[in-house]
């Protein structure tokens, strides 16, 4: 098992030291790509407010504030499985993520469902932060600050992994693992949308690409 993990370590840290590109991101062993870089084609959303610029979905703007939270969704659900994608996020409303084993809420803006957050709370980042959206509404794991403030690029893309099996969520950011999580309670869904956000707030651009998913059997 340690030389299991050893070699996956070692893999992903090949893959953040060498970058993406949507071309290559189809040639990844098992790898589905979720986004063609030129479409919306399998996502649902307000698309006024998110949008597709130089190969990557994008939400909101750098000089408008946002009125509420905004999701963009898959429409299929996903399991188990791995996602991998790039991150970026500027702006004075410093807070998005990606959501997973998620659903909307009907007749609602908000969706329900586990967060990879992305941005700063309290003068400390919160990149691969594990958050419970609309449920909980807490943090469940935070990564270590300093350990971010080193890996983290800001103003740039950042590469984020979402791994889940089971109970177990797992989450890096630019090959810093942040999250090693086991879901304890029972009612807890374990499967759902996929979904990009921008938070709403003061003014703020996330943005997205090279996504793409291999789901686990």
């Amino acid at each position: 098992m340690r030389c299991y993990a050893m070699i996956y370590y070692c893999a992903l840290a090949a893959l953040f030291s060498g970058g993406l590109s949507r071309a290559n991101a189809v040639e990844e062993e098992g790898f589905t790509p979720l986004f063609d870089g030129k479409t919306l084609t399998g996502w649902e959303g307000n698309e006024k407010v998110f949008r597709v610029e130089k190969g990557a979905i994008v939400g909101g703007t750098p000089d408008q504030k946002i009125e509420h939270n905004e999701f963009l969704c898959t429409i299929k659900e996903y399991g188990d499985f791995e996602l991998r994608l790039k991150a970026k996020l500027v702006g004075k409303g410093d807070n998005a993520g990606v959501q997973f084993r998620s659903q909307r809420i009907p007749k609602h803006f908000e969706v329900i469902g586990y967060q990879c957050d992305m941005g700063n709370a309290g003068g400390k980042s919160i990149w691969g932060a594990l958050y419970d959206e609309s449920r909980r509404k807490k943090f469940l794991v935070t990564g270590d600050h300093d350990k971010l403030t080193k890996v983290l690029k800001p103003d740039d893309f950042n590469d984020l992994v979402i791994r889940c099996e089971g109970p177990r969520i797992q989450i890096w950011v630019n090959g810093e693992q942040t999250v090693d999580y086991k879901e304890e309670e029972k009612d807890i869904p374990n499967k759902g949308k996929i979904a990009v956000q921008i938070h709403g707030g003061e003014p703020a651009e996330a943005s997205y690409k090279d996504i793409r998913i291999k789901e686990l059997k």
